[in-house]
């Protein structure tokens, strides 16, 4: 994934250029809602996942991220992801999270 840190600088350039500085949260995170609806409608549609995955990564740097610990913060979260407590599978319309420490989980 050497080439994550030169992609985002790119996409960072053209976002600012595009959209203006700031976080734009409200309007990121209605974007990807949107985008979210049109996954629902067309799930096989990999555009769609990667404008999610475009979204993310403007509020990523938006937020103070940089691209030179995006790599590392992507397979940290995941290996905690991975260490943590996860239940079996539930139902295919419901979001599945993992176990609380100290928590029972609830029934879906």
């Amino acid at each position: 994934m050497a080439w994550l840190p030169t992609y985002l600088r790119r996409q960072m350039r053209w976002s600012k250029r595009t959209f203006g500085p700031g976080p734009r949260t409200v309007g990121l995170t209605k974007h990807i809602e949107k985008e979210c609806a049109e996954i629902r409608a067309a799930p096989e549609d990999l555009t769609e996942w990667i404008d999610v995955i475009i979204l993310g990564l403007d509020g990523y740097w938006r937020a103070g991220g940089s691209p030179e610990i995006l790599q590392l913060l992507l397979q940290t979260k995941q290996d905690k992801n991975i260490a943590r407590e996860w239940g079996p599978p539930g139902s295919e319309d419901q979001p599945n999270e993992h176990i609380r420490t100290g928590e029972l989980r609830r029934p879906t």
